[in-house]
């Protein structure tokens, strides 16, 4: 019996393993995009050091980021950044956590029934485009706090990106196995929850990124208005005190805070859809 010992072809070539391949592409790609962050710092302070004028934008009283960096490293040493990040921290995992909730939730049902969808949709398609500002006085006449009314602008905020992406999840999900799982007698909790929901999950978590971004985006707003702490607040606070340094270095925060916590649900969607990456829906 004859044994045939074929090289792969990676190894009879010379060229990398897919994995080391993989690894190689990734290290780029996070050189390129860190690279790509100190490119447009490097832009920003040339701009600020000319005094950069285009007519209708002017970086003659803007900071540069050589001021940026001490007064980041200042706000470090504050006693109250640990009181601001902890506060909008805990605001926008509340909004975001009922917003979760309640746009999951009325996709999966407005998404399959057609009633509902008749009865629900409209008037929650003509809430849709009414901005995060707007809420707020209507927020403060609701609810009897502050700190209430600025999780319901996250809520808000954070909810219809996750129920427009449930619903179409929802939608598109593959009627042949709808029907082949109703053939075979499945009853409507299994149909949810062994169809439905892992057919529509890259789109409900696609919707949670895009949901946790804009809670943040509402709640610096809200924040701005109604709080007395929170990076919001810092923000705001900074441009009233004319320490123009401190708003960059708020903006720069909360930059940080929404791409990480956005990429924390992204993470989570891959990790709870592998199919779907099998099947290359993940980057």
């Amino acid at each position: 019996m004859a044994i045939s010992l074929e090289l792969p072809d990676h190894a009879a070539t010379g060229a990398p393993a897919p994995a080391a391949a993989d690894s190689a592409a990734r290290q780029r790609q996070r050189l390129l995009r860190a690279g790509s962050i100190v490119f447009f710092a490097a832009l920003w302070q040339l701009a600020v050091h000319l005094r950069l004028s285009l007519g209708f934008v002017s970086f003659s009283t803007m900071p540069a980021p050589s001021d940026v960096g001490p007064a980041f490293w200042e706000l470090l040493h504050s006693p109250k950044l640990p009181l601001d990040l902890a506060a909008s921290v805990l605001r926008v995992l509340a909004g975001f956590s009922g917003a979760a909730v309640a746009g999951v939730g009325l996709g999966l049902a407005i998404g399959r029934h057609r009633a509902l969808e008749d009865t629900l949709l409209p008037p929650l398609e003509m809430l849709r485009p009414i901005p995060a500002v707007a809420w707020i006085p209507l927020a403060i006449l609701i609810f009897p706090s502050s700190e209430l009314s600025m999780i319901f602008i996250t809520f808000v905020g954070a909810l219809f990106p996750i129920l427009l992406n449930t619903m179409h999840g929802v939608e598109g999900a593959d009627p042949r196995l709808v029907a082949t799982a109703r053939g075979l007698g499945t009853s409507p909790l299994r149909l949810y929850t062994e169809v439905i929901v892992p057919a529509a999950a890259p789109a409900i978590f696609t919707g949670l990124s895009i949901g946790m971004g804009t809670a943040w985006f509402c709640l610096v707003t809200a924040e701005m208005i109604a709080g007395q702490y929170g990076i919001g607040y810092f923000t705001w606070e900074s441009y009233t005190l004319q320490n123009y340094a401190n708003i960059v270095v708020g903006m720069a925060i909360i930059g940080v805070l929404g791409m990480g916590s956005s990429l924390l649900v992204k993470r989570a969607g891959r990790a709870l859809t592998p199919w779907h990456q099998a099947r290359g829906g993940h980057r």
